[in-house]
């Protein structure tokens, strides 16, 4: 069993960056892939990043390419997603996740709460 808690969301004018974290409980995080999704109003939740369970291999959405980069410290239990040059349609709210690795919401077993991500145009 995982447990999974967000921060570092809030409110940033476009163009600019914030850091979310995610910190995992228990003693398993390197044995897990971890990802983060996004939901914003009215949308279905869409994958953004994944990392596996060492961070030699991560994947983005193309709308986030470039812009956003996933990391993790294993020896933390935390996850992050550096986010810049942050635009309005980013605007949602963003989900850790552990699993396995790739972009398909089934691929993981347990989720964060999520924090809130609001770009101002």
């Amino acid at each position: 069993q995982v447990q999974l808690v967000e921060s570092g969301g809030g409110l940033v004018q476009a163009g600019g960056s914030l850091r979310l974290s995610c910190a995992a409980s228990g003693r398993t995080f390197s044995y897990y892939a971890m990802g983060w999704f996004r939901q914003a109003p009215g949308k279905e939740r869409e994958f953004v990043a994944a990392i596996s369970r060492s961070g030699s291999s991560t994947d983005y959405a193309d709308s986030v390419k470039g812009r956003f980069t996933i990391s993790r410290d294993n020896a933390k239990n935390t996850v992050y997603l550096q986010m810049n040059s942050l635009k309005a349609e980013d605007t949602a709210v963003y989900y850790c996740a552990a699993g396995r690795y790739g972009s398909g919401r089934g691929l993981y077993d347990f989720w964060g709460q999520g924090t809130q991500v609001t770009v101002s145009s």
